[in-house]
């Protein structure tokens, strides 16, 4: 009989509880939305106690889906987004919201901990990023003392989730070293890093380490009476997302690159060497011991939605009148344009950059001809110019061209924006056959966890299956070249410009 594994995947835009075998079919997901609480500009926050509960629901819908009963669960494992902030008070209690990653509530004390960044490199090999636990953990010492005194345990996101299943609290070493809060080379808690950020005290709060398939304790009778699960059944460390879709995907060894094109554009693939602080990459430790190399921005298919919002309010009213997606009949649309249709530039920055951390979102190059059609194109190409600005910057450190791409997020669901990746990044792209590609890692996690498969390795062979690959197309990918050429060189010439146009913003704004 073949085992069934759980996997809750805690997002920040959706929280999905998936369920797949031992073969890596996908037997049920069920899902809500990661509700994201907005108290002031800037701060993104969860309620706990509503997150549990919710969780409840869903994990017995899940169930349900799969004409599967808790005891029909053989391991589960948690994946979920990375940085934020997640804290328990000394009795293991919830007293304060979870803070999502796309928090910016510290970004100023980010900008100045990175100015300073060369005095922890050399142990933790990360940059600093607004959203990292650490840099939320200094903000609350200095802005909310009564709740930063109460702190008793420091989690990241997964963790937590772990946390309501078991009750026991373990910190699972990807996400912690993705966090600015390990010595990538000892691999430990390092005394120097909460010094540098300024929260020594925070050193004792932090939770033993773990391994993404190390078994961190079994279902508890709380769990089983609220969410439908056999109490005992085992649950493992888990990955951060990030970690979950290269291993779901198969992406083990520098040989691949892993392309996330969600919310984030994330382009990531594992190497046997750190890459340089001067690469301005992130390193992290991956589940198979090799580090993580990254590049990554807010730059990606969150652009899309907010553009589509933007531009095309009367043709999504008249899709949904029709019974239809606006993503249906864009799909016909790019399948019937090409590389030459549109002659705009669009910087994907409304959430954000990959350049100067100043700079907004942007069309270049309109004129009175212009039509919408050729300004949403332009987003879709912006869009993956964006992603190929980071994988440049893989390039450089791995020295070579990775065999193939596996690609995976929201993008993947366009055959013909796939397509347009390959010709943008003239690389081969790969999709895998899961479509819940969170919840496949997690499973495989599980998988190795309880013995079924000796390695991830093992387990990727057995559960993960390539479905489609796109060649780059010779004519695409020689116009894409032009294009991209003028994307960098109108990025490049803009860097260190944007200051103005922000303090005229903000000016108006008062």
């Amino acid at each position: 009989m073949a085992n069934n594994f759980l996997t809750i995947d805690n997002g920040g835009t959706n929280t999905k509880v998936a369920i797949f075998d031992d073969q890596g079919r996908q037997l049920a997901v069920s899902a809500f939305p990661t509700k994201n609480l907005e108290r002031q500009a800037g701060f993104h926050e969860i309620n706990l106690t509503d997150l549990r509960k919710d969780l409840g629901t869903t994990v017995q819908a899940a169930l349900k889906k799969a004409g599967l009963t808790g005891s029909q669960i053989a391991g589960i494992s948690t994946v979920g987004h990375g940085k934020g902030l997640y804290v328990l008070d000394q009795n293991h209690q919830i007293f304060m919201d979870g803070i999502l990653s796309a928090d910016s509530r510290a970004e100023d004390y980010a900008a100045d901990f990175e100015a300073r960044v060369h005095e922890i490199f050399p142990v933790s090999h990360q940059h600093v990023m607004t959203s990292q636990a650490p840099v939320i953990l200094r903000w609350l010492k200095d802005h909310e003392p009564e709740n930063y005194a109460q702190i008793g345990s420091v989690l990241s996101n997964k963790d937590f989730i772990r946390f309501l299943l078991t009750g026991d609290v373990f910190q699972e070493i990807g996400d912690a070293s993705g966090n600015n809060l390990v010595n990538l080379d000892t691999e430990t808690y390092d005394s120097r890093l909460f010094d540098f950020f300024g929260i020594p005290e925070m050193a004792t709060k932090m939770p033993q380490l773990v391994r993404a398939t190390d078994q961190c304790g079994v279902v508890s009778a709380a769990a089983e009476a609220q969410m439908g699960l056999q109490a005992g059944t085992p649950v493992f460390g888990g990955m951060f997302d990030i970690d979950a879709c290269a291993i779901a995907t198969g992406v083990l060894d520098n040989d691949k690159f892993s392309l996330i094109a969600g919310t984030w554009n994330m382009n990531i693939f594992p190497n046997d060497q750190l890459a340089p602080e001067e690469s301005g990459l992130m390193n992290s430790i991956f589940p198979t011991g090799k580090k993580l190399i990254e590049a990554s921005s807010p730059t990606s298919a969150g652009n899309l939605a907010i553009m589509i919002k933007m531009l095309m309010t009367a043709e999504e009213r008249d899709a949904a009148a029709s019974g239809k997606s606006i993503y249906d009949n864009l799909e016909v649309f790019l399948e019937n344009t090409d590389a030459n249709f549109t002659k705009l530039i669009y910087f994907p920055f409304l959430y954000g950059s990959n350049v100067d951390p100043e700079a907004s979102a942007a069309f270049i190059g309109l004129r009175s001809a212009t039509t919408k059609s050729e300004m949403i194109r332009a987003v879709y190409e912006g869009i993956a110019f964006a992603h190929r600005y980071h994988v440049q910057s893989l390039l450089k450190v791995l020295g070579h061209q990775p065999q193939v791409v596996r690609m995976s997020g929201g993008g993947t669901n366009s055959a013909s924006w796939v397509q347009m990746f390959a010709d943008v990044l003239n690389l081969p792209i790969e999709l895998v056959e899961a479509n819940e590609l969170g919840g496949l890692g997690g499973a495989i996690t599980s998988a190795v966890g309880i013995g079924q498969y000796a390695s991830l390795e093992a387990a990727v062979g057995q559960m993960s299956r390539v479905k489609a690959r796109y060649e780059p197309q010779p004519d695409q990918v020689e116009i894409y070249a032009q294009k991209y050429r003028a994307y960098e060189s109108l990025v490049t010439a803009l860097n260190g410009h944007w200051e103005s146009l922000k303090a005229f913003q903000e000016g108006v704004a008062q």
